[in-house]
């Protein structure tokens, strides 16, 4: 399958660099970006969710399979047994900060109303606690977390 028809099962879908793209997550009640997507020279497709949404379950909300991320020669057996180069950060930085900027944005309005003394809400106490963990998944991904 190629990039373009993958991409084409997504939601707010935004090209970030060459082969890089954000989306919105279809495995979870994705607002705003969290799904990064990145084509590899070698024709993979590497998902990661900033929500922790396993890839499996981003494929199969949106119908599809894990095998729809490889190039077809890799559906034939014969190249089971072939290893690839791994890639050292998958991710792109500029995503990563792009989502950890948004999540913190979030984690900044639920902070300043506090502050201020007007109530935060059972919804925004919810969602400045889900930013929080998107930030931290997100320097897991990057290997950066203090």
């Amino acid at each position: 399958m190629s990039a373009d028809q993958l991409l084409a099962h997504f939601d707010g879908v935004r090209q970030t660099g060459p082969g890089r793209w954000i989306a919105k997550c279809p495995a979870h009640d994705d607002t705003s970006p969290s799904l990064s997507v990145r084509l590899l020279d070698d024709g993979r497709v590497l998902l990661h969710c900033f929500a922790g949404c396993e890839s499996l379950a981003v494929v199969q909300a949106v119908n599809l399979t894990l095998a729809d991320l490889f190039p077809e020669p890799l559906h034939n057996p014969t190249h089971l047994g072939s290893s690839f180069p791994r890639e050292r950060q998958p991710f792109s930085p500029m995503d990563t900060l792009r989502i950890i900027a948004r999540e913190c944005m979030v984690c900044a309005l639920a902070a300043s109303d506090a502050v201020a003394g007007r109530p935060v809400s059972e919804a925004d106490a919810q969602r400045a606690a889900l930013a929080v963990g998107r930030i931290f998944a997100a320097l897991d991904a990057m290997e950066c977390r203090p």
